[in-house]
This record gives structure tokens, sequence and C-alpha cells, in this order.
């Protein structure tokens, strides 16, 4: 049996797969770590297109073993969501050494993977 989501820990980004952060210190935290290039799924649960793509981003992660893989539920985390500028899910943000190398907008699982690709 998995451990619950909400016991985050730097740990996490060394295991494979999505990873679910459910507050913003679990986001913090995730930041934190700058060596990797850092994939962040923004979705919501009532989004059809969210639950199309999500199980595409899990293989990615399983192809992408150098990247870190998480997602969050913008309308459980708003205050991250609003500091990141979500305006329609899902929405991938990319982050390398803490900053922002990319954004894509929508279920667009060839853009998504060609950010990661030149990220990596």
């Amino acid at each position: 049996m998995e451990a619950p989501a909400r016991h985050f820990s730097a740990t996490m980004a060394d295991k494979e797969g999505v990873h679910n952060l459910t507050s913003k210190a679990d986001f913090d935290t995730a930041m934190a770590t700058k060596d990797t290039l850092m994939v962040l799924d923004c979705f919501a649960t009532w989004c059809g297109p969210c639950k199309v793509i999500a199980p595409q981003v899990v293989k990615m992660s399983d192809t992408y073993k150098d990247a870190r893989f998480y997602k969050i539920d913008v309308d459980d985390v708003p205050e991250v969501a609003q500091e990141l500028g979500v305006r329609a899910m899902p929405t991938f943000f990319l982050f390398k050494n803490g900053e922002k190398v990319s954004e894509v907008v929508g279920a667009n699982p060839k853009a998504l993977e060609a950010a990661i690709q030149s990220n990596v």
C-alpha cells in the first residue's frame, strides 16, 4: 500500500511516476530541488481533457527518468494556481533550476513531450 499523498517528502522526488502535490508547502518543497527538470501538471478533477492526457503523462514519467513529474489540483491548492497564473486546464509548467523554462496549455501530448525533450 502506498503512503498517503499528504505525507510529501523530498524522497518522493527519487521515486518514479507522477506525484500529487496537495499543498503550497508540497509545491515549495518540489521547487526546492533544482538539479533536474520538474514537470508540473495543473489539473482539475472535473476537467475532461485532464483525464484524457493523465495516462500519457504517466508514460512520459516512465520514459524521461531524468525529469521529476508532479500534479496539482488547482481547486485544492488555488494559491499555487494563482501564483503560476493558471487560466485553463490542463496547464503544464516545466521548471529548471527553479525557473520556468516552458509552458504548455491544453491536453497536447506532442507539445508537452517536445517541451520535455528540449529541456531534459
